[in-house]
């Protein structure tokens, strides 16, 4: 039975902290989730839960409860941005979140015998750049094939005229191509909105949630893709709102959860991005500075496959 022990109530503090949402929602969850028992382990979950994040001021909600690897988020990001699938271009980045499910052992467990060892078939960035475009293999080359959901959007906000389109949505959910994929997306679909013609915000819906490695990564991520797209549209990032179907936590990061929902935030660093670019596939890493990031010591969490 999967042990339910959580060693704090409601998270106290007299200045309002977004990231309090986050640790409130860790909480939540380990007082009230109900266990599952899933492909890949024991859970507790609940089922929807929304956070909002204040983007202002070149404010980047990096969780600071733990030290989150922001470099390696970022350079995920921009991959996905690429609409690259070989995971061996990850691992030349020295990033390796992808590697058990690129695995010959994983891909076969799909039943994606034919995909060499390291093609996760058409993920998420596939689908923001190329949506059902035939997929082949990780190194065909796929211009002007199928929809590019993200160039689209970058069209409208780049157009005063366009920019208040309630369309703005790319999403990563195909359910032609999932039994094509190394593993169905998780964050499915974000929606974007531009306020008083000037001020960016992004909504993003996950159908799941790893509440201990996942979530704070997903936060980061559409943050920085909202600070980006703000940036080379020339407007200003307001909001990233995350809304989450199935939020749950493994039993193997219980422990740790309990300890991390202990402490007491630290200020969110703030984000430079210092080139702008004609095309989006130009920024690199170099491009990105992170300012005054504060966190607390690290909280290790074993990522489930």
């Amino acid at each position: 039975m999967l042990k339910k022990i959580c060693q704090c109530n409601k998270i106290k503090n007299d200045n309002y902290h977004d990231e309090n949402q986050y640790l409130n929602l860790i909480n939540d969850i380990l007082k009230d989730g109900e266990e599952f028992v899933g492909r890949n382990g024991k859970t507790l979950a609940i089922f929807g839960g929304v956070m909002h994040f204040d983007l202002t001021e070149n404010t980047i909600p990096l969780l600071t409860t733990k030290k989150l690897a922001y470099k390696t988020c970022l350079k995920e990001l921009l991959w996905f941005i690429r609409g690259c699938t070989n995971n061996e271009e990850l691992k030349k980045e020295n990033v390796h979140i992808w590697d058990g499910n690129s695995s010959r052992e994983f891909l076969d467990s799909r039943g994606l015998t034919e995909n060499k060892e390291g093609d996760l078939g058409p993920i998420y960035g596939f689908q923001w750049r190329h949506f059902n475009a035939e997929y082949k293999d990780c190194d065909s080359n796929y211009n002007n094939e199928g929809i590019d959901q993200l160039e689209n959007i970058i069209i409208k906000l780049k157009n005063p005229e366009t920019r208040n389109d309630r369309r703005l949505i790319m999403t990563a959910w195909n359910p032609c191509q999932l039994n094509k994929m190394a593993l169905p997306p998780c964050h499915i679909l974000c929606q974007f909105n531009v306020t008083k013609n000037r001020y960016l915000s992004c909504s993003l819906y996950q159908r799941s949630g790893d509440v201990g490695l996942g979530v704070p990564f997903n936060i980061a991520s559409y943050s920085y893709l909202t600070h980006l797209i703000a940036h080379h549209c020339d407007l200003e990032p307001l909001e990233f709102i995350y809304n989450l179907g199935n939020t749950h936590i493994y039993e193997d990061h219980v422990d740790g959860l309990n300890v991390q929902i202990n402490k007491v935030p630290y200020e969110f660093p703030k984000i430079c991005i210092k080139n702008k670019y004609e095309d989006i596939n130009e920024y690199k890493i170099e491009d990105f500075e992170i300012i005054d990031y504060l966190f607390h010591e690290n909280i290790k969490l074993s990522m489930v496959v």
